[in-house]
């Protein structure tokens, strides 16, 4: 179970724009994310690199937390909103819910949950 401190330690981080080291630091080498109901990807390393190519789709991305994380024994709950500044400036607000499962102090298991019309605005 993380502690309070540990979850709002990674949520400063992704506040910061530290994505790739939120991730290095606070996965398990055996994660795996999901997004709605695609393919999970599996493994710290294959999730650094998919986070590089997003990141490198835009020029600046922001990540708000909406409220405090919601922690009940090893699951987290999280609201977020991402804006996301392509290369011409405009930019995208996206919203999710991420729902963590969490081993101690690391998450080895994240699903992100969003309205995928949002990414054609």
């Amino acid at each position: 179970m993380p502690s309070r401190d540990i979850v709002e330690e990674f949520a400063k981080r992704l506040e910061k724009g530290d994505f790739i080291g939120a991730i290095e630091d606070y996965c398990t080498p055996d994660a795996v994310t999901y997004e709605n109901n695609t393919a999970p990807t599996v493994g710290r390393d294959a999730l650094v690199t998919k986070e590089r190519g997003v990141l490198a789709m835009s020029k600046e991305v922001k990540a708000v937390r909406v409220g405090p994380s919601l922690i009940e024994g090893d699951n987290v709950a999280t609201r977020w909103i991402f804006s996301f500044t392509n290369t011409e400036g405009v930019t995208r607000n996206f919203e999710e819910i991420a729902w963590q499962t969490w081993r101690g102090e690391q998450i080895v298991e994240e699903r992100f949950f969003y309205d995928p019309k949002q990414l054609g605005r």
